[in-house]
């Protein structure tokens, strides 16, 4: 287990590493940067005075060495849009997101489970049916579409919850809610296809016979089976959510997270904002990565650890 957890975190640096350097390339090499963080207005007087400050007038291997020594003190240079280390931003937006996936994905993880059983339990039947019609929905919505449908709904019309912006418990439920019906749907349909080929197989069949409940069946035996496949898509739904699902749900929200400061910082040119932002979520990618596998071998010693 040692050697694995070691094998992947010298993985996960060259990932990170990887990552925060394309980023680096390419904000260099498509475009003018600093055409991108000064005004139309600016001079080429100022231009160059600017690419002097901040290190960009040196040849681009020199540039990359400096970016290199930077990014192991997490140095990414002051954002040129708040003023302020943009590593300090980012941590302090950090939480925002987080707590906006920690409710989004815990109560798309604390319903699925109940509707995916009982639909299950009974294919085809009322439950089952409305289940995978919502379910479908759910998955054919844009959350951007659906972000202002609840808006328009919940916070214009019926006057129940904010529109935007972050405070108090209420500015959260309609972002979270958002953010939770996409895996929610993900979540329900795979715990019901998996309930079903568990409950078709032969040792239940016989835990049947042996005159076992099936309420104790499926909180011994079947869920508990069900549990390693539950983890992965949750895992890759947490990466999803944290690298891309949250930038639309916090824009349309105006929540203060990373997702709505990537956009503000594309719009304003804020490209060592930017590059902070990619490094942080590169590496949080890397640990849920090393830290699902891990679940997985506790849940399943079984599991070979690749």
């Amino acid at each position: 287990m040692l050697e694995f957890i070691l094998r992947r975190l010298f993985q996960g640096v060259l990932v990170v590493f990887g990552v925060t350097a394309t980023v680096f390339v390419v904000t260099r090499l498509v475009g003018d940067p600093v055409a991108l963080m000064l005004p139309l207005s600016a001079t080429e007087a100022q231009r160059a005075a600017f690419a002097q400050q901040i290190g960009l007038d040196q040849p681009i291997a020199t540039q990359f060495l400096r970016f290199v020594g930077d990014i192991a003190t997490l140095d990414f240079g002051n954002s040129l849009w708040q003023r302020r280390p943009a590593i300090e931003v980012v941590f302090e937006r950090l939480p925002n997101t987080l707590l906006l996936i920690a409710a989004g994905l815990g109560a798309a993880v604390m319903l699925s489970i109940p509707l995916g059983a009982v639909s299950a339990l009974r294919p085809g039947g009322l439950v089952d049916r409305l289940t995978m019609s919502v379910g479908l929905l759910g998955l054919a919505m844009p959350q951007f579409w659906l972000g202002l449908v609840a808006i328009m709904i919940f916070a214009v019309t019926l006057r129940w919850l904010p529109t935007s912006g972050m405070g108090t418990a209420a500015h959260l439920v309609l972002p979270a809610l958002t953010l939770a019906l996409t895996p929610l749907a993900r979540f329900t349909m795979m715990v019901r296809a998996s309930m079903i080929d568990e409950l078709n197989k032969p040792y239940v069949k016989t835990a049947r016979a042996k005159g076992l409940g099936l309420t104790r069946i499926l909180r011994v035996h079947t869920l508990r089976n069900i549990l390693v496949p539950f983890l992965s898509i949750s895992g890759w739904e947490l990466i999803a959510t944290l690298s891309g699902y949250t930038v639309v749900v916090e824009t349309v929200f105006a929540w203060p997270g990373l997702g709505l400061t990537a956009v503000q910082a594309i719009q304003r040119g804020d490209l060592f904002l930017m590059q902070a932002i990619v490094f942080v979520i590169a590496f949080l990618i890397v640990l849920i990565g090393i830290a699902l596998d891990i679940l997985s071998k506790a849940v399943d010693p079984r599991m070979e650890l690749n």
